[in-house]
């Protein structure tokens, strides 16, 4: 799928490999980023739990692993390393916040966001397409939830919102694959949360994310 056409018109070719949109949480940061640079790029899906997907990837990416970039010959991946890349292709679209402090800010959570949150990422894995109300709900994920809702309660009163540091940035894309989990798991949110979820939900590129992640088939068992 090829970004809606924005303000940059330099001549490039991007293109992002991405696993399952259903279920690959880490697939759908960089999308996002790439989505609000406006750049013109294509995602190119490849399915998971396949008895190609190994050499399918390997053919993309020698580190075997999904999401990856490929730009002009330029090969990206780990999530946030594209999203750095991003900021630095389109300075434009201001993917940090342009103040220090709330730039610092904002790669603190991402990379608090990257490296941590185990237990919720294990108990709560993504899938766009189910209703799973009640489950994984063990006292560690809760636990990681409740860190997930602190970060976002201070960003978006220090901010206003909607997004964590108002206009999106790196940061939202880092948590929307959470957003996402606490909808499927049914975890509870205050008026504040839920308003950042809905706002994410509400982005044309987590849309058409969705809308994708609906018609693709679901993983084997």
């Amino acid at each position: 799928m090829a970004a809606q056409p924005g303000c940059y018109s330099a001549a490039m070719t991007l293109t992002l490999y991405v696993g399952n949109k259903r279920y690959s949480s880490w697939s759908l940061r960089p999308y996002l980023a790439l989505a609000h640079t406006g750049l013109a790029f294509e995602t190119q899906l490849i399915l998971l739990d396949r008895p190609t997907t190994r050499t399918e990837i390997a053919a993309v990416n020698p580190a075997g692993r999904l999401p990856v970039l490929h730009h002009d010959g330029v090969v990206i991946w780990d999530s946030i390393a594209i999203c750095e890349y991003l900021n630095e292709l389109a300075p434009a679209a201001q993917l940090w916040p342009a103040d220090r402090a709330r730039r610092a800010r904002a790669r603190a959570i991402s990379a608090e966001m990257h490296s941590g949150f185990t237990a919720l990422r294990s108990n709560m894995p993504m899938d766009l397409c189910a209703d799973l109300g009640g489950q994984g709900h063990v006292p560690e994920a809760l636990a990681d939830a409740r860190r997930v809702l602190e970060i976002w309660r201070d960003a978006l009163g220090a901010s206003g919102g909607p997004f964590l540091f108002g206009a999106f940035t790196i940061a939202d894309a880092m948590f929307a694959p959470v957003t996402t989990r606490f909808t499927t798991y049914g975890v509870e949110l205050d008026a504040t949360c839920r308003g950042y979820v809905e706002a994410i939900a509400a982005l044309p590129a987590m849309i058409a994310w969705r809308r994708d992640a609906a018609d693709e088939p679901a993983r084997r068992p």
